[in-house]
């Protein structure tokens, strides 16, 4: 079996500068994660994020010296892969994934749709 073609990459809004913001092993592991995804596979740390219907948006999660940081990708389309978020995690209140992270994810998954909707269209 040959392995799959290697998905472009695409960061929507500020996520790339978020990443590169992130401690270095923070950056390295997510870097690692989101290179399975583009290969079309999904290493055991990527998680879905609950509230997008499906398996289509996922989470890494990794936790360093420094605090939680999160990574939000999505898988939903065929020809890429988006880096949607890429944040440190404040919340005091359990796991649960703050709502103006989630604000941000919906509105740049909305833009996913329409940029993936162009590539389809060139």
């Amino acid at each position: 079996m040959s392995p799959l073609p290697e998905k472009p990459l695409v960061w929507l809004g500020s996520s790339k500068k978020d990443l590169l913001a992130l401690p270095v092993a923070v950056r390295k592991f997510f870097g690692h994660v989101l290179d399975i995804a583009q290969h079309g596979e999904r290493h055991e740390a990527a998680k879905v994020l609950k509230g997008f219907g499906g398996a289509g948006v996922l989470e890494i999660i990794e936790d360093d010296t420094g605090g939680t940081y999160r990574a939000v990708y999505t898988v939903q389309f065929a020809e890429v892969v988006f880096v949607l978020h890429a944040f440190q995690k404040k919340s005091k209140r359990g796991i649960e994934t703050p709502k103006t992270e989630m604000e941000i994810i919906r509105q740049r998954l909305k833009i996913a749709a329409i940029v993936a909707q162009e590539l389809r269209n060139e």
